[in-house]
């Protein structure tokens, strides 16, 4: 069920109503509980069950941990649940792709492994890392573990941020539950509005870039350099535009059944050095790789060397996490040596909450962009021999049939309009005010663009694979 299509409007209609006319705290919470899985089932029922599972494992890990006075009996418990989330991960998610890589190996030897061919359950990297930053906070002594069975099964399953995020920890949902959060007018109208704003960013800007840039990554070898230049940046809006709008839209709909999720981006393409990127970008899953990744490899504690080596290691497995590839360890690995060089000279600048018009702040603000688009090359590529094709038409070795998709320019040109306006205004977002006029105007001049650009259909976000 895509956020932007009309089944998840009807949905997400009837789960307000029923929402808002029950009275009962409990009654509301099963209420949600049932539509999550409901939400979820769309997809797969039988994953309804894999969901289950990782919950009830979970759960009953937390109040073990909460009663466990002994260290030995503490790490177990913990070792347990990494144990079970990452099995889990790495047999829907990694198991074919060790098979390929050890099978390209050792073909010459003789030895093969099947491929276990399974299908991928949409979201598990959210839910598992999800559950898995509750049993360690348990372990930390940072949350006490929830009693109730049912608050952690919406914990885990709640369905505006299942299946992409935000990658929502215990501290920040739980206790929401205890203030008895519900529908009111205000909520309904803040969320509305968030919700709005991420959907023109799917529907209008995602989905239309992705008609240029889907096709030359398709086949990189049949189109020219400066094609290959401008389906790169198109691919740069289309991740952006499409993944901030999924995270917009679920903290909409969160918003608009009285629960606060934490932002997820921050116009990341204003960054001026790759720190600061990392700091804007897929908010949520940075802090998860800090605090449960970098800092227990050691951080920065150790000395300036082990500082390089942790936030490449880091890098390196949030690239393997975001896919079974070798692109995406590979985007990992570049994005782990950015990190480690910027650390490295980190002391030479200072950083601001906006560009400004200094010849030196934007030459840092133009090397981080193109820093972060040639990532995207490795990212988008379904193969390293694609991404290399990729690089050499862009370094303008070879060339190609010039193709152009002038919606997708036009379109491209307006998000580039858009981040100066908010340059120019110094604010983070575009914000839209429902109880303003010049809100509705806004609205307004959006459905209009929509209805002339937007490639209308049920186009999966970009992070349901992951």
């Amino acid at each position: 069920m895509i956020f932007s299509s009309l089944e998840f409007f009807a949905f997400l209609a009837v789960v307000l109503a029923a929402i808002r006319l029950i009275a009962s705290d409990a009654v509301r919470r099963v209420t949600l509980l049932i539509a999550s899985y409901v939400f979820y089932a769309w997809w797969d029922w039988r994953f309804c069950f894999l969901l289950l599972g990782s919950t009830a494992v979970d759960y009953m890990i937390g109040l073990a941990l909460e009663r466990a006075v002994r260290v030995r009996l503490r790490r177990l418990l913990l070792t347990t649940s990494l144990v079970a989330n990452l099995g889990v991960l790495a047999v829907f998610k990694y198991a074919d792709f060790f098979a390929e890589s050890v099978n390209s190996v050792a073909r010459d030897l003789g030895i093969s492994i099947p491929p276990l061919g399974l299908v991928l359950p949409v979201g598990i990297s959210f839910f598992t890392f999800q559950t898995m930053s509750y049993s360690i906070d348990v372990y930390r002594g940072n949350l006490r573990a929830t009693r109730s069975f049912l608050d952690f099964a919406l914990f885990v399953s709640f369905f505006p941020q299942l299946v992409a995020g935000p990658i929502v920890r215990g501290s920040e949902f739980l206790p929401q539950l205890g203030t008895g959060a519900r529908v009111t007018r205000t909520g309904l109208r803040a969320g509305a509005e968030l919700f709005l704003r991420g959907f023109v960013k799917k529907v209008l800007f995602a989905d239309t870039l992705a008609v240029l840039a889907d096709p030359v990554f398709a086949d990189p070898a049949a189109y020219s350099g400066g094609t290959c230049w401008l389906a790169t940046l198109a691919y740069t809006g289309q991740i952006y535009y499409d993944f901030s709008g999924y995270s917009d839209m679920a903290i909409g709909v969160g918003g608009m059944l009285g629960f606060n999720f934490p932002e997820n981006f921050r116009h990341p393409y204003l960054s001026r050095n790759i720190t600061e990127f990392w700091r804007r970008w897929h908010m949520s899953l940075s802090r998860w790789l800090r605090d449960y990744l970098y800092v227990p490899l050691g951080g920065n504690r150790r000395g300036a060397t082990r500082t390089y080596v942790n936030l490449f290691l880091t890098m390196l497995l949030g690239g393997l996490w975001h896919g079974a590839s070798w692109t995406f360890v590979l985007w990992g690995a570049w994005h782990g040596v950015g990190l480690a060089v910027h650390r490295l000279w980190r002391g030479r600048e200072r950083e601001a909450a906006v560009i400004g018009f200094s010849p030196s702040a934007v030459l840092s603000w133009a090397s981080t962009l193109l820093f972060v688009m040639l990532g995207w090359i490795l990212f988008r590529c379904q193969t390293m021999a694609d991404a290399a094709t990729m690089v050499v038409k862009m370094a303008g070795v070879s060339g190609g049939t010039r193709w152009y998709h002038v919606e997708s320019i036009v379109v491209l040109l307006l998000a580039v309009g858009l981040h100066a306006w908010t340059l120019a205004r110094g604010e983070y977002a575009v914000r839209v005010r429902l109880d303003r006029a010049w809100g509705w105007a806004l609205a307004a001049a959006a459905a209009i663009a929509v209805l002339l650009y937007a490639p209308f259909g049920t186009n999966p976000f970009i992070y349901f694979q992951f």
